[in-house]
């Protein structure tokens, strides 16, 4: 029974570090990324769809990103989505594709992603170790039913926080090297 906990546990932390690592790859750094626009949503046929299902998505360059919709008459719903989105560029438009010239990012900027980063970086770490409590709180309940015993609790106990602190560890890596991503000008 445990063992099923602490499973359950940690696939949930799992998920959480992957939508840590998703938001994280969506923040600008001053370098193009197709990642950047990936998660904007457009309004195409009265659907919010993301924008990697419309147009294809490329960073030929490390200062530009280009967006070529397959069918050209969401253009201007793509441009709309850029511009409502907060990335703060503005989208080049010439009737085929959609250019986003990324400029560095100025040293205010930096703190502010940086900040931002480290705001994401603990709510991630909460969403943990709200995880590991419930765990907790499942493993005390088999014991007060003698479904355990107190040995097994600890072990359990034990278990839970080496993968906790094992996943935060994981978090505090992926926000440390974007922290050291946003920092290079």
């Amino acid at each position: 029974m445990i063992n099923e906990i602490l499973q359950k546990s940690e696939k949930k932390m799992a998920a959480s570090l992957d939508v840590l690592s998703q938001e994280l790859s969506g923040i600008r750094t001053g370098r193009s990324s197709p990642a950047l626009v990936e998660h904007i949503k457009v309004e195409y046929a009265g659907v919010p769809t993301p924008i990697n299902h419309l147009a294809s998505i490329a960073a030929p360059d490390p200062r530009y990103i280009t967006i070529q919709p397959w069918d050209r008459s969401c253009l201007s719903a793509i441009e709309k989505a850029i511009m409502k989105s907060d990335l703060g560029l503005m989208p080049n438009n010439d009737g085929n594709i959609i250019r986003l010239n990324i400029p560095p990012l100025s040293e205010e900027r930096r703190q502010e992603m940086i900040k931002m980063v480290s705001k994401r970086l603990e709510e991630d770490k909460i969403a943990m170790r709200n995880v590991r409590r419930d765990a907790m709180d499942e493993m005390k309940k088999l014991e007060k039913s003698k479904e355990i015993s107190q040995d097994d609790l600890k072990r359990g106990s034990d278990q839970l926080q080496k993968i906790t602190d094992s996943f935060i560890a994981k978090a505090d890596k992926l926000g440390a090297d974007k922290e050291t991503e946003l920092k290079q000008v």
